[in-house]
C-alpha cells in the first residue's frame, strides 16, 4: 500500500478502521508511516495552541480558556478513545491519574457567563482634568484685524472669555532662591538694643547650597525613578545648571544620613506589624578583594502589614524596610549586619508569629524553632506549573486553571473584612486547594523525577501547610506579592547603575529604598515628604520626642488632618 493510498483512507475511514486494515494486511512499513504521521499531526497542533496562547497572554502568566478547553478536548478524546478499546476488548478500569485529571478539572472549572447581547459603547469621552492641579491663565486676544465691528466700526470691548482647559506642562526649572532674612532694629534712638535676625533658610547641610527640595529630587530620581546620577547631571545642563557628579554624591550621602534615624524607626515597625513579608534580592557592589572586582551582596526587602477595619472596610496598614547584607547568607557577616534568619529571631522576640516567605533554605531553621509561623508563597507555586506548560507540558493547564479560580476569590473580596474574607475562602477556595493537592499527591507516584511538572509538584506537596494557610485565616495573604512588587525600584536601579560604589554606599541606598517604598506603600508623594523633613532632620532632633511625628505615617495623618 503505497504513501498516497494510506492518505487518501484515513481522510474517509477512522484512525482505528485504517490501522486494522494496515495490521491485517501485514504491511509493517505503512502501519509506521502511518503511526509516524499520526504524531507529527498531534505535535504540531500542540505547538500550534503553545504559540496561541504565548501570544494572547503577553501580559501576565495567566491561562486562557483556549488553553483549558484544548487541553479538555484531549481529555476528552483519549477518554473516548479508551472506551472504544473496552467496548471491543472488555472494559478496564481508569487510571489513577484520570481520575484526578477528572476532580481537578471539575473542582477547577471556571462557571462562563451567560451569552448576552453585548451593549454599544458609548462615544468616547475625554476625562475630565484633576481638579487638583493649578490653573494657569493663558489669556489669548483677538486679532487686531478682526477687533472693529464689521457694521459701525467701531473698536468692541471685551465682555468675557469662553474657557477651554487644556493639560500642559511647565518645564522644570533650577533657580536660585534668595533668602531675604528680616533684620529688626529698635527704632527708640536712645535705645542700644541688638538687631535680630530670622533664622537661615532650610538646607540639608549647615553651610550647603543646595535646598532641601533639590536634594529631594535628586534622592527620589535615582532611588526612586532609577536614574543614575550622570544622567541627572545632564537633565541638569539641559536647564542650565553644570552640577558635577562629586556634589551629587555628597548631597546623596548626607541626606540618606539624615534618614538613618527614619529606617532605623520602620524597621521597628515592620517587625511589630501582624504579618511580615520577606524576601530578598542582588546588589553588586565594587570590591577590590574580589577576583573580577565586584562581589554580588543581597539587598533584603521586608513589609509589613496590619489590617484595620474602618466603617467596614479593611484598610491595610503598610511599612518597607530594606536591609543590607555583604553576602547571600542567612546571617550578617559584617558588625552590625542583620541578615534574614536574624531579623526572624527579633521578629520572634516581638512576639508576631506569622511571616510570610518563599521556601528559601535561609529561612528553614527559622521556621523550626517555635514562635514563628510561615505563610508560603503561592505565587512561587504556581510559577513552577507556569513553567511546565511553557515547555508544552499541556496537564499543567489544571493546576494553573485551579490558581486561577483561588486568585478570581481573592481578587472579589480584596478590601473586605476578615471574617468575610475568611468565608469565602472556606466556601470557595478550600475545595479547589484541596483538589489540587489530591491532584499533585497522584501525579507525584507517576512523574519522572526531572520533569518540570514533577519539581512544580514536589514543591506544592512540600509546602501545602503553609501554602494553604490562608485558607484558615481572613488577615492572612495569599502570596508574597507585596514585596516582590516592591523590588521592582531596586532592579531598575540596579540595572541602570549597575552596582553601589561600597559596603557603606549599599547601605545608604538601603535607607532610601527604605523610606520611598514606605512612601509609595502609604500612597505619600516622596518629594513632598522629603522636602520637608529633611531640613528638621538637619537642625537635629531628639529621636525619642521628635522622631514619631516624622514617621511617613504619622506625617500623612498629620497633613490629612490640617488640610
Amino acid at each position: 500500500m503505497t504513501s498516497a493510498t494510506t492518505t487518501r483512507e484515513t481522510q474517509t475511514r477512522s484512525v482505528g478502521e485504517t490501522l486494522r486494515e494496515l495490521l491485517s494486511a501485514r504491511d509493517d512499513e505503512a502501519v509506521v508511516r502511518f503511526v509516524e504521521r499520526l504524531q507529527e499531526n498531534y505535535l504540531a497542533q500542540l505547538r500550534a495552541a503553545v504559540e496561541a496562547a504565548r501570544r494572547g497572554n503577553t501580559k501576565n502568566e495567566s491561562v486562557s480558556r483556549a488553553q483549558l478547553d484544548l487541553l479538555l478536548k484531549e481529555l476528552e478524546a483519549a477518554q473516548e478513545t479508551a472506551a472504544n478499546a473496552d467496548a471491543e476488548g472488555g472494559a478496564a478500569e481508569p487510571s489513577p491519574t484520570a481520575k484526578a485529571d477528572e476532580k481537578l478539572k471539575g473542582a477547577s472549572a471556571i462557571p462562563k457567563k451567560p451569552d448576552e447581547e453585548k451593549p454599544k459603547k458609548p462615544p468616547p469621552r475625554r476625562r475630565p482634568l484633576p481638579p487638583e492641579l493649578p490653573r494657569v491663565d493663558n489669556v489669548i486676544r483677538v486679532p487686531d484685524a478682526e477687533r472693529p465691528c464689521p457694521r459701525c466700526g467701531g473698536e468692541r470691548r471685551c465682555c468675557g472669555h469662553e474657557l477651554t482647559e487644556i493639560l500642559d506642562i511647565i518645564p522644570p526649572q533650577v533657580v536660585v532662591r534668595r533668602d531675604l532674612r528680616e533684620k529688626l532694629v529698635c527704632e527708640t534712638l536712645s535705645c542700644e538694643g541688638e538687631i535680630t535676625c530670622a533664622p537661615l533658610g532650610d538646607k540639608v547641610i549647615e553651610g550647603g547650597a543646595y535646598g532641601a527640595r533639590f536634594v529631594a529630587d535628586l534622592l527620589t530620581s535615582k532611588f526612586e525613578d532609577g536614574l543614575p546620577l550622570y544622567r541627572q547631571q545632564e537633565r541638569y545642563e539641559r536647564l542650565g545648571f553644570d552640577m558635577p557628579l562629586a556634589s551629587m554624591g555628597d548631597q546623596i550621602a548626607w541626606a540618606t544620613d539624615l534618614l538613618a534615624p527614619v529606617a532605623r524607626g520602620l524597621v521597628d515597625e515592620t517587625l511589630k506589624a501582624d504579618v511580615m513579608h520577606a524576601d530578598g534580592t542582588s546588589m553588586p557592589v565594587l570590591d577590590k578583594d574580589s577576583p573580577k572586582g565586584i562581589k554580588l551582596g543581597s539587598m533584603w526587602g521586608y513589609v509589613g502589614v496590619t489590617i484595620r477595619v474602618v466603617d467596614g472596610k479593611a484598610v491595610e496598614d503598610r511599612r518597607a524596610a530594606y536591609i543590607y547584607n555583604s553576602t547571600g547568607k542567612k546571617k550578617g557577616q559584617r558588625p552590625g549586619e542583620l541578615g534574614p534568619s536574624e531579623m526572624l529571631e527579633r521578629r520572634r522576640k516581638a512576639g508576631k508569629p506569622y511571616v510570610c516567605v518563599d521556601a528559601a533554605s535561609v529561612f528553614e531553621a527559622s521556621f523550626k524553632i517555635a514562635g514563628l509561623i510561615e505563610i508560603a508563597c503561592n505565587m512561587h507555586g504556581r510559577r513552577y506549573f507556569k513553567k511546565a506548560l511553557d515547555a508544552e507540558d499541556h496537564r499543567a493547564a489544571l493546576p494553573l486553571a485551579a490558581y486561577k479560580k483561588l486568585y478570581l476569590v481573592e481578587e472579589r473580596v480584596r478590601g473586605k473584612p476578615p471574617d468575610e474574607v475568611l468565608a469565602a475562602r472556606q466556601a470557595e477556595s478550600k475545595p479547589v486547594f484541596e483538589e489540587l493537592l489530591s491532584w499533585c499527591k497522584t501525579y507525584l507516584e507517576h512523574e519522572p523525577p526531572k520533569s518540570l511538572l514533577r519539581k512544580a509538584i514536589g514543591y506544592f506537596v512540600r509546602n501545602a501547610e503553609a501554602l494553604g494557610r490562608f485558607l484558615d485565616d481572613g488577615a492572612l495573604p495569599i502570596d508574597n506579592g507585596v514585596v516582590e512588587r516592591l523590588h521592582r525600584e531596586v532592579a531598575v536601579g540596579r540595572r541602570n547603575y549597575l552596582f553601589c560604589g561600597s559596603d557603606v554606599g549599599a547601605e545608604r541606598a538601603a535607607i532610601a529604598y527604605t523610606v520611598l517604598g514606605t512612601c509609595k506603600l502609604l500612597g505619600i508623594n516622596p518629594l513632598e515628604y522629603l522636602s520637608d523633613v529633611l531640613p528638621v532632620l538637619a537642625r537635629g532632633i531628639s529621636i525619642k520626642r521628635d522622631l514619631p511625628a516624622l514617621m511617613p505615617a504619622a506625617w500623612k495623618a498629620a497633613r490629612e488632618r490640617a488640610a
